[in-house]
Formats: structure tokens, C-alpha cells, sequence
């Protein structure tokens, strides 16, 4: 019985629309691996402090690319 029913409800989402489907995927994943919040409250100050750092000059950012490059130099040794 409990097939039967797993079945249709699996149908049910075939014919949802795509974004529907991409909220329930969203969902389901935060069910099995739950984010806490704290978490998401420390990048949210790290990427803030990371603005202002940059803003002020006290950091001067990297082109991704030449990162890396300097990375794939590294390992060629």
C-alpha cells in the first residue's frame, strides 16, 4: 500500500512546474543537511568585513586567474 502511494506522489512531482520542483529540491536538501544559521551569520560578517577591508585599501585583491596560475605553477614543480 505504501509503494502505491510513494508511486503517485512521485508522479504528482513530474508534473510540477520547474520551479516548484526547484523548491522542493531546495527543501528536501536543507531537510537532510540542515545549514544552521550561525553558519550563515559568520559569512555573511566575513564577507562584510571583507568589503570594508577592500574598500578602505587595507587588502588588495587577486585576479582569480593570476591566483591560479600561480597555483598550477606550484604544482608543475
Amino acid at each position: 500500500m505504501l509503494a502505491l502511494e510513494e508511486e503517485r506522489f512521485l508522479e504528482k512531482i513530474d508534473i510540477l512546474p520547474m520551479d516548484i520542483k526547484t523548491k522542493l529540491v531546495d527543501k528536501l536538501l536543507k531537510s537532510i543537511t540542515p545549514t544552521p544559521t550561525s553558519i550563515d551569520d559568520v559569512w555573511i560578517d566575513e564577507s562584510k568585513n571583507r568589503k570594508e577591508q577592500i574598500e578602505s585599501g587595507a587588502v588588495i585583491p587577486i585576479d582569480g586567474n593570476e591566483v591560479f596560475q600561480k597555483i598550477k605553477r606550484r604544482l608543475e614543480l
